[in-house]
């Protein structure tokens, strides 16, 4: 068997992985790599493979760096099956959905500048319609539950408490008259969060290919950042104002619908409305309600005890319509509103800063990383004056953070996955992660007694 390592090779986007085995070509991920503008546009069009050649395709889960060009792979002859567990083939079709719309949106702005530079148009990399198409090439399967992949392959989907329907997959492989074990970590989730179930450590793999985003550093307890949600939160209803959080859709605006949801039944902060302000969100919601079983059982114990949806309260309104959205506006009282997107971009999140940035009141909350140049990343660093929709405001809201959020796993939780096959494991392959997650977690796993941990760079193929 051969491994191509592609994408998420030394970097943590783009996740591509290509097996060759037994004569078949199975693609491990198809995820969209994000980057530089004209970088990213000719490496997620152009694929090192003929994609009719490819025999099979696994998801581990729906999100759009391991996703988020199956569109483009189908637009390119893929005709096989699509394998996911029942949870990820439902989200990643509304993923997809909104991928390619924005797709076109990108290429339609592109194109605006283009033109006044005379330079001729480009194509968007897939479109609505093309994302529309892979919804037929799913085959959904269960956890726990082997799967016949090709000739020679087995593969087993374990919870991987990433995101809802996330998954490692173990591939049990008879080649040649030798049989062994690959397993693939997809990412990697935390104990303890809200909603999912923990993580399944690798068992009896012979080869681990497992992600390492943060290889170089602990997280924080997730109690710490419900504590500092639940303190900011209550500090800005007591002085009359609203909370502005730029959320992703999909993962953290559910958790933080927890968060809230626990605070308030427990009188631990005032019931007031929340407000789900996102398409994507409001239907990647929906589709966490209709899948209990990705759910932990403090979460299904008490959907029976209040005998309702676990994203389904009294206080959160979803808010679907243009015009629902623009009436939170003319709520004068406290409320949260959740919007996406997550780095405040694009999207809903926008009008809600806009119409309350001005407030010292307010509190804008940002909950995850903001990448450089981003809205959000300005909000962070507490900028006093920034520009929404190409008008500049000063900042009288206040701003705040919470860390300790994240859907990765940290260095304790990976190093305690990789050891569960330690006595038997012959190679560990670091990926999807940079040099500064995957070195520093190299060291400590070569330290703790590991012989053979590879960090690939692109475009390399390792024979086993």
């Amino acid at each position: 068997m051969k491994i191509h390592f592609i994408g998420a090779a030394r970097t943590v986007t783009g996740s591509m992985h290509l097996l060759e085995v037994n004569g078949s070509r199975i693609l491990l991920e198809c995820g969209l790599f994000q980057g530089k503008r004209n970088e990213s546009y000719e490496r997620n069009r152009n694929f090192p493979f003929d994609p009719a050649k490819i025999d099979a395709v696994l998801l581990s889960h729906a999100h759009i760096d391991h996703s988020g060009n199956l569109p483009n792979l189908v637009k390119q002859g893929y005709e096989g099956k699509i394998t996911a567990t029942r949870a990820t083939t439902h989200l990643v079709k509304i993923m997809l959905r909104d991928s390619g719309h924005i797709q076109e949106s990108d290429i339609a702005y592109a194109n605006k500048k283009r033109a006044k530079k005379g330079l001729p148009p480009m194509e968007p990399i897939y479109t609505l319609e093309d994302a529309e198409k892979v919804a037929g090439y799913f085959q959904s399967v269960e956890y726990d539950d082997p799967v016949q992949i090709v000739e020679g392959v087995r593969a087993t989907f374990m919870d991987a408490g990433h995101i809802l329907g996330s998954a490692g997959i173990a591939l049990d492989i008879e080649e040649k008259g030798r049989k062994f074990r690959l397993w693939f970590s997809g990412d990697i989730g935390r104990h303890s969060v809200p909603i999912l179930r923990d993580p399944v450590l690798p068992i009896n793999a012979d080869y681990l290919m497992m992600e390492s985003t943060y290889g170089d550093k602990a997280h924080r307890d997730p109690a710490l950042a419900y504590d500092e949600l639940r303190e900011v939160t209550k500090k800005t209803i007591e002085r009359g104002g609203k909370i502005i959080i730029p959320s992703f859709a999909v993962g953290r605006t559910q958790e933080l619908a927890v968060f809230l949801h626990q605070m308030m039944v427990k009188g631990e902060v005032p019931r007031v409305p929340v407000y789900v302000d996102s398409p994507l969100a409001i239907n990647a919601s929906q589709i966490f309600n209709e899948h209990p079983e990705c759910m932990d059982a403090e979460t299904l114990a008490d959907i029976r005890t209040r005998g309702h949806a676990a994203l389904d309260f009294k206080e959160i309104t979803y808010t679907r319509s243009v015009a629902e959205s623009k009436a939170i506006n003319e709520y004068r009282k406290p409320a949260i509103i959740i919007s996406a997107s997550g780095m405040a971009e694009a999207g809903r999140i926008l009008h809600h800063l806009r119409n309350n940035i001005k407030d010292p009141r307010n509190t804008i909350l940002i909950v995850g990383w903001q990448a450089p140049y981003t809205l959000g990343r300005r909000l962070a660093d507490r900028e006093t004056k920034v520009r929404i929709f190409g008008e500049t405001f000063i900042r009288k809201a206040e701003v705040e953070t919470i860390n300790g959020l994240s859907a990765h796993a940290g260095q304790k939780m990976l190093i305690e996955y990789a050891s569960a096959v330690k006595e038997q494991v012959k190679t560990v392959f670091l990926v999807h992660g940079e040099d500064r997650g995957a070195l520093p977690l190299q060291k400590e796993l070569k330290m703790k007694g590991f012989k053979d941990v590879r960090y690939p760079k692109p475009d390399t193929v390792f024979e086993i």
